[in-house]
């Protein structure tokens, strides 16, 4: 991992250098218009006033998803393995899940994060757990994994060593989270999302024109490689079972999605759930770009190589879209898809950081001492922030590492295991009024014992599964199941756990949590909820899902 940390030559030239100064500068230029704007209260810096439109609500819905390790990871996924990973790209069906089922509910609460919605329908107990748990899960995946992947494509774009370039990038995305808060957040991410997509669809589009077109695509590939545009492999594959993908992929989305604090507090941003709703549907159509923009251009690169290896060659999957980068883009297009780049990564890690801060503020600081002044809890916000950031640059030589090795695998898992629990407990507090504060808690509790469990397995048979040894035992064939099946296996426990404990404990007092579950609204709360939308939503929701199961029916091989 050593030359990761070194110089490497810069792939931009003048004209690149110009055009990706003006994108800084536009960026800083968004950052201070907002910061003159200042923040009066909690409400104004983490959730920006709540008075946010769709159209920067769901750019920054998309933003926030897509980091630079997440462009360059499903570049080097559409290389290596093809389509089966577009499954997790067509989770723009569960965005509007959060529009349509979660968010009247989170409004309606009156809710700043996830905990607090957690406190308010169930108890103090929950909100506590889900805190702390999300914290370090932010802190161990989120920010580390953000902050290496993005190092690395910096210093390989401008040429500078890798510290220079995650530093610079952590300081100076640090800096306007910390001062401008919720608001530079959503805004600046606006800007970048424009960026970012403009970029990549001009890759996608010379990187087709370069090979020839999309039916000369498919017959290079698949002459090579006969599955490589099949998004459904057989159950029994070892890395994407269709199962696994379709229903552990959903689980897994739901959580990310529709409850985690990340992803909900830009649609927490609206004025109400019609704009936050539209929000959430203008971001599910734009979570359907990455197969497009990020994962095709993979499939490109490796035509690509196969056409032309001598021009196109590709050392390892994750350089497939850098070396799109250097081969095809004119002087000056180099400069804006570099700034596309460091768009995604600016925008996720600003993202971490203002989820990182809020749920610290409101769900710890606050709650541990609930006297203290708008301004007092302003100024721990941004104390927070900071702190986060630094947390973060102490974590890099640590992700130095692991980067690369086992523990980014385990990493990427740990999405799977955190999720079911989580899921069952939103889905069925919201959907079955009879959950009571007990069978939240314990089904919470029980899914933690279950990663630990689940991951300390893992760990402990890693040479054993490495080597391709059997073993026989129950716990090793614990360890060896697929990890999106796990996820599967640990929702269907969770919700069975969740039932059982809600029938077999006392009913929770109905009376307070009006509106917080489907069997507690009141009639004007269901009057409410009919105004919420147009006609035009219904009908962009429901293309969008026909626009997905076409996609999910066409990669069949």
């Amino acid at each position: 991992m050593k030359n990761n940390f070194l110089a490497a030559q810069s792939v931009l030239e003048n004209l690149d250098w110009v055009v990706l100064g003006i994108y800084f500068l536009a960026l800083v230029a968004v950052a201070v218009w907002v910061v003159l704007q200042k923040n009066k209260n909690t409400e104004d810096y983490f959730l920006a006033g709540r008075n946010v439109g769709w159209f920067v609500i769901g750019a920054s819905i998309f933003a926030s998803n897509i980091g630079s390790e997440h462009v360059v990871g499903l570049a080097g996924t559409g290389f290596e393995s093809g389509t089966p990973m577009a499954h997790y790209e067509l989770h723009a069906w569960i965005v509007l899940l959060l529009g349509w089922l979660f968010l009247p509910f989170y409004i309606r609460s009156g809710a700043f994060t996830m905990p607090e919605f957690l406190e308010k329908r169930f108890d103090s107990r929950s909100r506590w757990f889900l805190s702390l748990f999300s914290l370090v899960a932010y802190v161990l995946t989120k920010v580390s994994v953000t902050i290496y992947a993005g190092g690395i494509v910096v210093s390989e774009l401008l040429g500078i060593p890798f510290w220079y370039g995650a530093i610079g990038i952590v300081v100076f995305t640090g800096i306007y989270t910390v001062v401008g808060g919720m608001k530079a957040v959503i805004y600046t991410e606006t800007l970048q999302t424009v960026i970012l997509i403009l970029g990549s669809i001009i890759i996608t589009y010379l990187g087709l024109q370069e090979v020839g077109g999309w039916a000369q695509l498919r017959e290079t590939v698949t002459a090579v490689s006969p599955d490589h545009f099949n998004m459904w492999r057989p159950m029994n594959d070892p890395d994407f079972p269709w199962t696994g993908l379709l229903i552990g992929g959903t689980i897994v989305g739901i959580w990310y999605w529709c409850t985690d604090q990340y992803i909900v507090q830009r649609t927490l941003a609206a004025n109400n759930i019609k704009i936050g709703r539209r929000g959430a549907i203008f971001g599910a159509y734009l979570k359907l770009l990455p197969i497009l923009i990020f994962l095709v251009p993979g499939i490109i690169a490796f035509a690509l190589s196969i056409q032309n290896p001598e021009v196109f060659s590709v050392e390892k999957a994750d350089r497939a879209f850098p070396m799109l980068v250097k081969t095809l883009l004119p002087v000056g297009l180099k400069g804006l898809v570099a700034g596309g780049l460091m768009a995604a990564l600016m925008s996720s890690l600003a993202s971490v950081f203002n989820s990182c801060s809020t749920i610290f503020t409101i769900d710890i600081y606050k709650k541990l001492k609930p006297e203290k002044s708008e301004k007092s809890l302003l100024r721990t916000g941004k104390v927070a922030t900071g702190f986060i950031v630094i947390l973060g640059i102490i974590w890099i030589p640590i992700m130095e590492k692991i980067g690369g090795g086992v523990m980014y695998q385990y990493l990427q898992n740990v999405q799977s295991y955190i999720a079911p629990p989580v899921t069952a407990v939103f889905l069925l507090g919201i959907i079955w009024k009879r959950v009571n504060s007990t069978a939240a808690i314990t089904t919470l509790l029980a899914g933690l014992g279950l990663l630990v469990i689940r991951l300390s397995s893992e760990i402990y048979y890693q040479p054993q599964i490495a080597a391709g040894e059997s073993i026989d035992g129950f716990i090793y064939s614990f360890a060896t199941i697929n990890f999106a099946h796990m996820a599967i296996f640990m929702f269907v426990f969770s919700v069975i756990l969740c039932i059982s404990v809600s029938l077999t404990t006392t009913a929770p007092d109905y009376s307070l949590i009006k509106g917080l579950a489907f069997g507690t609204l009141t009639n004007e709360q269901k009057a409410s909820n009919k105004d919420s939308y147009d006609k035009i939503d219904v009908v962009l929701s429901i293309i969008l899902v026909v626009l997905v199961i076409g996609v999910l029916s066409y990669f069949t091989g």
